[in-house]
């Protein structure tokens, strides 16, 4: 009641202050006069002011005679509006069709308005530093001059930046330059005087912004300049040891170390979605971040009249830049009728064509979306049988049934010990369809050429994975003939990976068993790498090869074919040696004759002389 009483008493004190103050008639009559005397020329960003929407239409739409100043800078309005929307609706998936539409506006009249929606965007979302330098290289591509105005205009941030002690736009700065080195679009040599400029006289803000740009750039750094790239890095090993900064310093110092060894794997240098010009599209600009004279050509921010004839002339020359950077075919306005129709048949012919061309992906990105499908279609099961059935439900090309094969495998190496569940998927897989045999077969060629890439654990893994397939027939024992065991054909690698083949098939089968199936007939002509016979030298380290592994008993053949050669080889020398004896007593009977001939002659002509 007593609340109710004060708001009554309230409410009469109201009423007994009188009406409230009238409005000034004389301000209201001001500001209808000024509105009423705002023209299209004052309009502006910055007019001063204020315009009611129905009016600044109104206005706008008086705007008729596309020779007058007025006119240039209502275009010039609508083109800082469009570029500037484009600029900050950018992203990695519609950056294709944004530059397509940003190149449909005259960029040579609006450089100035670009390059400072684009810094603007950049400063305001570091985020997204990575796509806005991909827009620029596109850009630049086409404009060079745009590319190194952004430079330049980033160089003279960063200075202001950097001599204010600004923390904050140093660092967008800086991450502006790695990404722009990254695209190539500025040199690497500005990369390594910001690295020098920072860590010249180290503070801990300093080699914080120091060690964000080379997380972002050290990837293409390293690999176009290691040598700059490296003194960086020495820079940061003296600044750790002496002690110049403070502990959390020293311990991102010590990350990015981290980081470089894992070679930036968490930081690459330009992700793939973002790639979109080629190398030699690109256009590289070498601009010294020290160098005093460079501008920033603000006055392109501003509008500026130009003469009607030669404003035309600028809007008909950006016109066919556009066309031609697009691609795209003008027609003439001129033409005859029947022109017209011949030029839309082709039209219709061409779109006709174009309907009927297939867009092929060269990114493989079906095939990575195939693999994904696969590795958790075989994670997802719980049995071989289930995953085998979910595998051919998919209705895999034929070309690709490879990466079938190719999965399973990686699937079981990865694993820390041999899982027999992926060896049964690809049996089954081999056994139901004869394309997966012969995929299986040409993967089991390339594990062994490239058994020197695979680690130990890998490596026993994959062998017993082939093992399985050999062992249970579902891959034919033709594959052997992949091998050739010798010395010198053989790497260490290869020879781990034929050691747990042979002893996980004999484990299997058996030796015995083994055995038979390895010296059928039928395997003659596919063995002769593995059990070699054309030199005693290869023969016995086969022999010598198979017994270290524990599987001598394989070699039984080999060691009367060694036997064999010894015995033929000793024979030989035999042989020659009697070849040998039988020439010298040859010659020495030979030397004995002619000595007797010659002492029978002297005998003779003795006894002559005596007679006389």
């Amino acid at each position: 009641m007593a609340a109710g009483r004060t708001f009554q008493r309230a409410l009469e004190a109201a009423r007994d202050d009188g009406p409230p103050p009238a409005v000034d008639k004389d301000m209201e009559a001001y500001a209808a006069r000024k509105i009423k005397k705002v023209t299209a020329e004052d309009i502006g960003r910055a007019g001063g002011v204020y315009v009611p929407p129905f009016k600044l239409a109104r206005l706008q739409q008086k705007t008729d005679d596309t020779k007058s100043t007025a006119y240039q800078r209502q275009m010039w309005e609508a083109l800082r509006k469009s570029i500037n929307g484009l600029v900050n609706k950018v992203n990695i998936s519609n950056i294709t069709q944004l530059v397509q539409e940003l190149f449909r506006e005259n960029l040579v009249r609006g450089r100035g308005l670009f390059c400072r929606a684009i810094i603007r965007a950049q400063l305001a979302s570091p985020g997204f530093t990575a796509v806005y330098a991909a827009l620029l290289c596109i850009v630049n591509s086409k404009l060079p001059d745009i590319g190194e105005l952004v430079i330049k205009r980033v160089i003279l941030q960063f200075r202001r930046a950097y001599r204010r002690n600004d923390k904050i736009v140093c660092m967008a700065c800086v991450e502006f330059f790695a990404h722009l080195v990254n695209q190539r679009v500025a040199h690497e040599l500005l990369a390594l005087q910001l690295c020098e400029l920072l860590l010249q006289e180290p503070t801990n803000d300093s080699v914080e912004v120091c060690i964000g740009f080379l997380k972002a750039v050290g990837q293409v750094l390293e690999d176009v300049c290691k040598p700059g790239f490296d003194a960086a890095f020495e820079r940061l090993r003296a600044i750790l040891q002496q002690g110049e900064t403070d502990k959390k310093t020293q311990y991102s110092i010590e990350a990015l170390w981290d980081i470089r060894r894992n070679g930036f794997k968490d930081f690459p240098g330009v992700v793939d979605d973002l790639d979109l010009v080629e190398a030699e599209d690109k256009i590289t600009h070498e601009v010294d971040l020290l160098d005093t004279s460079i501008k920033g050509e603000e006055m392109l921010n501003i509008f500026k009249a130009q003469e009607p004839d030669e404003y035309e002339a600028n809007e008909k020359k950006w016109s066919a830049l556009s066309k031609e950077i697009l691609g795209e075919v003008s027609t003439g306005s001129e033409a005859s009728s029947e022109d017209s129709e011949e030029e839309a048949s082709s039209e219709e012919e061409e779109e006709e064509k174009e309907k009927q061309i297939q867009i092929k992906d060269m990114t493989d990105q079906d095939i990575v979306n195939l693999r994904k499908t696969i590795y958790l279609c075989i994670m997802s099961s719980l049995n071989a049988e289930e995953c085998v059935h979910k595998i051919l439900k998919m209705n895999i090309q034929e070309d690709l049934e490879m990466e079938v094969a190719v999965m399973l495998i990686d699937c079981c190496a990865m694993e820390r010990t041999f899982q027999r569940f992926f060896a049964l998927q690809a049996e089954r897989l081999a056994k139901l369809k004869a394309a997966y045999c012969e995929c299986f077969q040409e993967a089991f060629k390339r594990q062994y050429a490239l058994a020197h890439r695979l680690e130990t654990a890998k490596l026993r893994n994959t062998a017993k994975f082939f093992a399985h397939l050999l062992t249970s027939d579902a891959v034919p024992w033709s594959v052997l003939e992949v091998f050739e065991l010798t010395e010198e054909a053989t790497t260490s690698s290869g020879r781990i990976f034929l050691k747990v083949l042979l002893q996980d098939m004999s484990e299997t089968l058996g030796i015995r068993t083994l055995n038979d199936r390895l010296m059928h007939p039928d395997m003659k002509a596919y063995i002769k790498g593995l059990f070699p016979q054309d030199h005693p030298r290869n023969v016995r380290f086969c022999i010598n090869f198979f017994t270290a592994i524990g599987l001598g008993g394989l070699t039984d053949h080999q060691r009367q074919l060694l036997a064999e050669m010894q015995h033929q080889a000793h024979l030989q020398q035999q042989q020659q040696q009697l070849a040998n004896s039988s020439s010298s007593s040859s010659s020495s009977s030979s030397s004995s004759s002619s000595s007797s001939s010659s002492s029978s002659d002297t005998d003779s002509s003795g006894s002559s002389s005596d007679s006389d």
